[in-house]
């Protein structure tokens, strides 16, 4: 039987089930996930026992995996795994995954490791959606911006523990830029969405403070309640976003609490805005942490 799958929010997430995660999949499995990732967003499975080797098979269904960040070590014994854990870091900040880079991952597996007892949440927002919500001036302005991302920001967090300053160190410690159109034309869908989140700097073209308060303004269509699925995790769960045309953004309330997820991603395709532009790289080559997909599957 195909896998069945169960709407969670009107506009963002579904549930999947009957999905064998030890079996080899058939091509016709792969491409109601693939279905269900276009058209939801996100999916989610409950009750799934992989290891990290499982995660990235299942990950590799989506296509080539990237290594586990660019500047960050993977977890031990694996080369595409990157920890998410709260000892080192609390992701409590709206973002799309690698941004910085060329060609960011196309899809972000995260499975669940050690949940909480309350909070930690994942929210995944559908860009898709904040731009069809712009009003037509903004959108038309939107459609003709680039803009820099970069992992060069400020991460002063002035409670942050030892080990989380070592990773904030590490994490900057080889600076990336990247021009990327503001409004990403989705290759398999053709939606366009927002490209933007905590990693964009500024607008080409805009001063500093009018980047920040254009993006500010865009931003706040991305994370509007009705775009947003708030996930509440519980051991063995796997949840699957479409990077190209998600943010998501890690609740940190669950006060002093351990709480771990591993991440796995898939190799994704050079942006490509409304106009027909790439996106360029500015600084840094990351291309040992990812191959760029020439031929979006």
């Amino acid at each position: 039987m195909p896998p069945s799958i169960r709407k969670l929010t009107g506009r963002i997430g579904a549930v999947v089930e009957g999905v064998d995660f030890t079996a080899t999949p058939d091509p016709s499995t792969i491409t109601t996930l693939r279905d269900a990732l276009n058209e939801h967003k996100a999916i989610v499975f409950d009750h799934v026992h992989l290891d990290n080797a499982g995660q990235e098979r299942v990950a590799g269904w989506f296509g080539d995996l990237t290594t586990a960040h660019p500047n960050v070590p993977a977890a031990d014994g694996t080369t595409n795994v990157l920890a998410v854990d709260s000892e080192t870091s609390k992701a409590n900040e709206w973002h799309t995954d690698v941004t910085f880079v060329l060609n960011p991952p196309q899809v972000t597996t995260l499975r669940s490791i050690v949940t909480t007892p309350y909070g930690g949440e994942t929210l995944v927002a559908n860009a898709a959606a904040a731009y069809r919500d712009l009003p037509e001036p903004l959108r038309a302005l939107a459609d003709s911006l680039r803009v820099v991302h970069t992992n060069q920001y400020d991460y002063a967090r002035p409670s942050a523990t030892t080990a989380q300053q070592e990773y904030d160190r590490v994490f900057v410690s080889t600076p990336y830029e990247t021009e990327h159109p503001l409004v990403r034309v989705h290759p398999l869908t053709g939606e366009r969405g927002l490209f933007i989140g905590g990693f964009a700097k500024r607008i080409v073209g805009l001063s500093g403070s009018e980047s920040v308060d254009l993006l500010s303004t865009l931003q706040s269509y991305v994370t509007r309640p009705e775009n947003i699925l708030r996930w509440t995790w519980s051991p063995d769960q796997l949840l699957i976003f479409d990077n190209r045309i998600t943010q998501h953004y890690g609740v940190d309330n669950y006060d002093d609490h351990p709480r771990r997820l591993n991440r796995v991603t898939v190799a994704g395709d050079v942006p490509v805005g409304v106009d027909g532009r790439r996106s360029e790289p500015l600084v840094g080559d990351a291309s040992h942490y990812s191959k760029v997909l020439e031929v979006a599957s």
